[in-house]
C-alpha cells in the first residue's frame, strides 16, 4: 500500500514536470519569433532551460530545415512519448501492487 501511493505520488510529479517542460518549450518557441532582447532575465532563463537539450538533439539529428528550427518539435514528441508510455506504465504497476 504504502509503495503503491509512493510510485503514484513519483508519476504524478513526473507528468507535472513534463507538462511544466512542455509549455516552457512552447513558451520559448514562441518568444523566439519575435526576436526578444537577449539580456532579458525571462529570455535568459528560457535559453538555459531549453538550449542543453536542443543541442543535445542536434548532435544526433539535423534539425534544421528551411530555416526553421524543428528540435523543439522533437524534444516535445520525445517528451509525451515518455508521459504516455513511462508514466502509464509506473501507475498501472502501482494500481496493481
Amino acid at each position: 500500500m504504502i509503495l503503491s501511493t509512493f510510485l503514484s505520488a513519483i508519476a504524478d510529479i513526473l507528468h507535472m514536470v513534463i507538462q511544466i517542460y512542455v509549455w516552457i518549450i512552447i513558451i520559448s518557441a514562441i518568444i523566439s519569433w519575435v526576436r526578444p532582447d537577449p539580456y532579458n532575465p525571462v529570455v535568459q532563463l528560457l535559453y538555459r532551460l531549453t538550449e542543453p537539450i536542443y543541442a543535445w538533439i542536434r548532435k544526433f539529428v539535423p534539425t534544421v530545415f528551411g530555416g526553421i528550427d524543428l528540435a523543439p518539435i522533437f524534444v516535445l514528441l520525445a517528451l509525451q512519448f515518455f508521459d504516455r508510455f513511462f508514466i502509464s506504465l509506473i501507475l498501472q504497476y502501482a494500481h496493481s501492487i
